[in-house]
């Protein structure tokens, strides 16, 4: 868990606002500030206004970042805000939830570069480990300032893990296939509390569809914060860290789900590419119906804060397309 203190979810708790103006001269200092607040996982909301959560150590970055600013000739204020320029507290969240979800996409990138290298003959594996190592420890910084748990932490964590297999392994491909479950292991998900991160999106809204159509008709869903949460006797993680399902390697939850659940079904695999492209942003598939997909699921979480509501708007919708794909027989 981050030591990094995040309000708590609902509770409307206040935000810090940075606003600052800085000398035109020197350049480094200008830089030195605006990688400061990278660092820190500030976001701007208008011109040189950076907002974090509040906290205690969100709180200290700020104090001290205010005091660098002071003795280097600028200007500096450090209040507290309920609303920030007209937002919600549910639209700066979605501000760092996207600016977190870019440096995820980075890595899976970068990590995507090192698995191509990782084919050519010449390529050593102790170089490959070095750069490996590298990658964790930029995924660990973004962690630390990942404060509301941002859609692209599984994605990132699949792919490292793969790449991290591969290295041990000589040989292991970066897509290794799961074992499907037996027919009492799938009755014994029956009847169940399904775990996931709160603010659902893509990955979690089409999991969870699955579920309950094609897993588990009685499951019910319960959503907790993304840090600190202890895992509960009968609970069922999904698409969430050290989940019992969640991102292996290349394949979202949604994929993983299909396989180890062995449900062979076309329309299903083809909800799961579409699924797949929108969650990790890497086009593998290509379905020509994923921009349109991504409309209506970016209306339903803008539209909606309540995660139930996601949900029951979502399956709507995933019940439409499975219909239209059934129809095509999966094309």
């Amino acid at each position: 868990m981050s030591n990094r203190e995040r309000p708590p979810a609902g509770t409307g708790a206040p935000w810090l606002l940075l606003i600052h103006q800085l000398p035109p001269q020197p350049a480094y200092f200008r830089v030195k500030i605006w990688r400061r607040l990278q660092a820190m996982g500030a976001v701007a909301v208008k011109g040189a206004v950076y907002v974090l959560p509040a906290g205690d150590q969100t709180h200290e970055d700020f104090e001290w970042l205010v005091r660098e600013i002071v003795e280097g000739g600028g200007e500096a204020a450090l209040c507290e805000a309920r609303l920030v320029d007209g937002l919600s507290d549910h639209q700066v969240r979605a501000l760092f939830d996207a600016a977190r979800d870019a440096d995820y996409e980075a890595v899976v990138k970068e990590a995507g570069a090192l698995a191509d290298e990782l084919g050519a003959p010449s390529e050593r594996p102790v170089e490959g480990k070095k750069q490996l190592a590298r990658l964790r420890r930029q995924l660990a910084q973004i962690i630390d300032i990942d404060f509301f748990g941002a859609n692209g932490r599984e994605a990132a964590e699949g792919v490292l893990s793969a790449l991290e297999a591969r290295l041990a392994e000589p040989g292991r491909g970066t897509d290794p296939e799961g074992k499907a479950m037996s027919g009492d292991e799938l009755r014994g998900l029956c009847g169940r509390t399904w775990v996931t991160r709160e603010g659902v999106h893509v990955d979690r809204i089409a999991s969870a569809w699955l579920i309950r159509r094609f897993i588990d008709p009685e499951a019910r869903f319960e959503f907790v914060p993304s840090k600190g949460h202890a895992p509960r006797p009968g609970g069922i993680r999904f698409d969430m860290y050290e989940a019992e399902f969640t991102h292996e390697g290349d394949r979202c939850t949604f994929e993983v789900l299909l396989e180890r659940a062995a449900l062979d079904d076309p329309a299903l695999r083809a909800i799961g590419e579409i699924v797949h492209d929108l969650d990790l942003k890497d086009a593998k598939f290509g379905r020509a119906e994923t921009a349109g997909i991504a409309g209506l699921i970016g209306g339903i979480v803008l539209a909606r804060s309540d995660d139930e509501q996601r949900l029951g708007r979502g399956a709507a919708l995933l019940d439409d397309l499975y219909a239209y794909f059934g129809s095509k027989k999966g094309g």
